[in-house]
């Protein structure tokens, strides 16, 4: 059986700061592992962004719910098979032995700017 893990937006996006735009670019946009697979999503900042990044889960009908925030560390509650990494403008989300209930959408916020 195939868990597809699905971005919810592969296109980048565009945050207006006070140090300019900041783009994300999240990758792939689609992603499907097999149950007990790694899988891994990265995304990219087009300027540092330090380590002000967090990642996001969101399942069907459901809110959006922190998993990782500053880059790499998890919030509470969310299991270890949740991995950040990365700073400046590379970042990743590693989910180890994947399972059904990590089909979802994800996302990254950077957290550096706002508009």
């Amino acid at each position: 059986m195939i868990s597809h893990i699905q971005l919810i937006w592969p296109l980048a996006f565009c945050v207006a700061g006070i140090s300019g735009d900041i783009i994300m670019t999240q990758s792939p946009p689609l992603l499907s592992v097999g149950l007990g697979q790694t899988a891994t999503l990265t995304c990219t900042a087009s300027q540092s962004i330090s380590n002000e990044l967090s990642w996001y889960q969101q399942r069907e009908d459901q809110k959006p719910s922190l998993l990782i925030y500053d880059a790499t560390t998890r919030f509470t509650g969310v299991s270890n098979r949740f991995t950040g990494s990365g700073s400046g403008t590379s970042f990743t989300l590693t989910i180890s032995n994947v399972q059904n209930e990590d089909v979802a959408d994800y996302y990254c916020m950077q957290d550096y700017s706002s508009p």
